[in-house]
């Protein structure tokens, strides 16, 4: 018994000098927030394509996933996060913000349209593929860099 509570009071004691965890830089979060609208992104174009089947509830999960990051991702954008971390983001988007926030408000109006259509079939997937896609090929040509 004395074993136990020795052993508590040393992983209790330790836990104490954790390190912090601190939280990741905008630039860090933003790239995350990317990486799964590319995903859903991806599975979907996959079915459009005719490369997967189509599949309702995979369709609508990665509409959601688009939705979910549309609603918080321009919170990702504070002045001073234009560089470091490999970013991709372009200086329009701190000189342009108006501009910036309002292809950001048509990107989430897009995907919320999109999850309230709940494609059912793959027609109906692809009426809102295609503008949800353009969305977002238009906002990159103006305020994420290109690739080199």
């Amino acid at each position: 018994m004395k074993f136990r509570t020795l052993f508590a009071a040393a992983v209790i004691g330790a836990a104490g000098f954790a390190p912090a965890v601190t939280a990741a830089e905008p630039q860090e979060v933003r790239q995350e927030m990317m990486k799964k609208v590319g995903g859903a992104t991806g599975a979907m174009a996959k079915m459009v394509k005719g490369e997967s089947d189509f599949d309702a509830a995979a369709a609508l999960a990665a509409l959601t996933t688009i939705s979910e990051v549309a609603a918080t991702y321009g919170e990702q954008f504070p002045e001073g996060s234009d560089t470091g971390f490999e970013s991709e983001a372009a200086p329009a988007i701190w000189t342009d913000r108006a501009g910036f926030d309002a292809k950001l408000a048509e990107f989430k109006e897009d995907a919320d349209a999109a999850v309230a259509a709940a494609p059912a079939d793959l027609d109906a997937l692809k009426a809102v593929f295609g503008p949800l896609t353009q969305n977002c090929g238009a906002c990159h040509e103006t305020y994420r860099l290109k690739s080199s």
